[in-house]
């Protein structure tokens, strides 16, 4: 986690309201972003709209992607999100590179960050290439516990890079059986424990 206070004299405070959008493909990055308040859901979509959510940047930490755009001066590939009212510390693109070259706690704190996300990102991309999406759906679901889910199934396949309909499909297969109960724009899970037994028994 980085210590906003310490590098606040580096940068100045931006606020967004919750749904902005903070960056997408072709924008250019011209500040670090250290998030104090809020959320940031990172998400990329490819060429026949199938959007998944990468990541999500918490407070004391920074986007992976904004920078690796700073570092390698290219453009954004993904989708920024506010999530809640954000707040974040912005750090022009010139303080950040002399910060790097001189700052060796903000240099280790940017890698440290950085090697954390690749490490997720890797995760996620496990999971797409060796799990079924029905596993894949029983394993988040179970991580998120007994209760209420107020998303729609649209959301739901935004967060695990597949097609409503076929979450759809596999909500319903669990909902007969009888490891949740289906509403509309929302969803209980009643068994986190048996969805998580599947998505493990099943997993290659």
């Amino acid at each position: 986690m980085i210590d906003t206070a310490r590098y606040a004299d580096f940068g100045q405070m931006i606020t967004a309201p919750d749904g902005a959008c903070l960056f997408q493909p072709g924008d250019e990055s011209s500040a670090f972003l250290i998030v104090t308040n809020g959320h940031v859901r990172v998400e990329q979509t490819n060429a026949e709209g199938r959007t998944m959510v990468l990541y999500r940047v918490h407070e004391g930490e920074s986007c992976v992607m904004t920078t690796s755009c700073l570092l390698g001066a290219r453009p954004y590939s993904g989708y920024g999100y506010a999530e809640g009212s954000v707040q974040a510390l912005a750090i022009g693109a010139g303080a950040f590179h002399r910060l790097m070259a001189e700052d060796a706690d903000f240099r280790d704190l940017v890698f440290e960050g950085f090697s954390q996300r690749l490490g997720e990102l890797t995760d996620v991309i496990d999971a797409l290439l060796l799990h079924r999406t029905d596993l894949r759906l029983a394993a988040w679901l179970a991580a998120r516990g007994e209760g209420i889910c107020e998303m729609t199934q649209q959301d739901i396949a935004r967060e695990i890079g597949t097609a409503r309909e076929v979450v759809s499909r596999t909500l319903k297969s669990f909902e007969r059986e009888g490891w949740l109960v289906l509403g509309r724009g929302r969803l209980e899970v009643i068994d986190p424990v048996a969805l998580h037994a599947h998505a493990k028994s099943h997993a290659m």
